[in-house]
């Protein structure tokens, strides 16, 4: 699994992952593959939960939808989630069934998002969130958000709230572990 985060704090946003990826019991470290978790698509900065499988075929299937892949705002967001579903089925073979009683087709995804218009986090029903503040995914995620809350009013930095809610990941998560890579830049107005 992993620690991903995504900070909003004054005028400024960050996003941060962790480096390891695991296959059931076994471990893969940064030392043995790159496993950049953030993909920068658009001006926008993604990260992902889940399987292994999503990144190269989300970081392919987004940049080629060009000027249709818009994350701006939560409404942006959903459109184009809703056609990257459809893309997953038609072209990538997505199983979409996860409970017998799902509401609707799961895209099998979670998702953060950053850019200068906000935060965003994307569920696999297609949920969308804009934070305020702060958001985690991965199995790290309640040492991240805990850590992330703590320190929220004492930084004065997305980015430095944003590696400690990473580190805190790595520090308790069996699934997560360092180095964190960090990603900062002003917010548009």
């Amino acid at each position: 699994m992993t620690t991903c985060v995504v900070v909003r704090k004054d005028d400024q946003i960050a996003i941060a992952a962790d480096s390891l990826v695991t296959f059931g019991d076994t471990r893969l470290s940064h030392a043995y593959e790159t496993n950049e978790k953030i993909v920068e698509i658009n001006g926008s900065y993604l990260s992902l939960s889940g399987s292994t499988a999503h990144f190269p075929v989300m970081k392919k299937l987004l940049a080629d939808m060009d000027d249709e892949c818009r994350l701006g705002s939560r409404d942006e967001v959903f459109d184009t989630f809703t056609r990257v579903h459809q893309i997953l089925k038609d072209k990538y073979f997505l199983n979409v069934k996860e409970e017998e009683d799902d509401p609707y087709e799961s895209s099998q995804i979670t998702t953060l998002i950053a850019n200068p218009h906000g935060i965003f986090g994307v569920y696999s029903y297609r949920e969308v969130f804009s934070f305020d503040r702060f958001w985690a995914i991965g199995s790290g995620k309640c040492f991240a958000l805990g850590a992330m809350y703590a320190a929220y009013e004492r930084e004065s930095c997305a980015h430095a709230i944003a590696e400690i809610g990473v580190h805190a990941g790595a520090e308790f998560d069996k699934n997560s572990a360092l180095p964190c890579r960090t990603i900062s830049f002003p917010m548009k107005r």
